[in-house]
């Protein structure tokens, strides 16, 4: 269970007109244990953003009403000081200045990793003075989702980055099923149309740092991170 997670969830503000994208967002961010909002056109998000009830906005540019941009400046303009992460399918310098320029606090270019998305979410956070990323234990397992360290037993087990986001979305949900496709989504960029199997090849070496007893293979449905290990 998360050892040092702040008094409230944090609230996110999702503003994304692609539809599918926005719910792979959302449904990410609240297994990681976050409240999310979520509309689908500028004129709205910049009239829920106003509110001034939520941690952080991600902020597509290219949006219907208003685009990206003209909302971070609104919301500046009237003394906002939420943070922003601007999305944009955009690539090139010119609209990284403008966006920054306008007053978003970073900046990324679609197709990104999910795994890169909460980095720079949580870095945002604790950026504007919001509690540390808690740090989760499951059996003998401490995950530390701010540090990216891993304790088995208390000894240190060194994991690459795609091994412990794997791990990650394993113990977010300990004890639950999680299916191949939950974690592509949430590991693996949105854009991804490669072979599933891929998740196999990381569970594997999960299994042969970790024990193989700590992760279940569910026949047709997914892994499971058991709890008694």
């Amino acid at each position: 269970m998360p050892a040092d997670t702040p008094a409230r969830p944090f609230r996110l503000l999702i503003v994304e007109d692609e539809k599918r994208l926005a719910r792979a967002l959302a449904g990410g961010l609240r297994a990681e244990g976050y409240t999310v909002d979520v509309v689908h056109d500028g004129t709205e998000g910049l009239r829920r953003a106003s509110e001034g009830v939520h941690d952080l906005v991600v902020l597509d540019i290219m949006l219907p009403g208003l685009n990206g941009y003209r909302v971070c400046a609104a919301l500046r303009a009237a003394g906002s000081e939420v943070p922003v992460l601007m999305l944009t399918a955009k690539d090139g310098e010119y609209d990284e200045a403008e966006g920054l320029d306008t007053g978003a606090d970073d900046y990324l270019t679609k197709p990104f990793s999910y795994v890169v998305l909460v980095a720079r979410v949580k870095a945002l956070l604790r950026r504007h003075g919001r509690t540390a990323a808690p740090v989760l234990r499951v059996g003998s397992l401490t995950v530390d989702q701010g540090a990216h360290t891993v304790l088995r037993d208390g000894a240190e087990v060194t994991l690459t980055a795609k091994e412990f986001a794997v791990l990650e979305q394993l113990a977010l949900r300990a004890g639950e099923v999680v299916s191949k496709t939950e974690i592509l989504d949430h590991v693996w960029d949105f854009a991804y149309e490669g072979d599933l199997n891929i998740v196999e090849v990381y569970v594997s070496a999960l299994r042969r740092k970790l024990g193989a007893d700590h992760i279940r293979t569910v026949r047709g449905a997914g892994y499971r991170l058991v709890t008694d290990a």
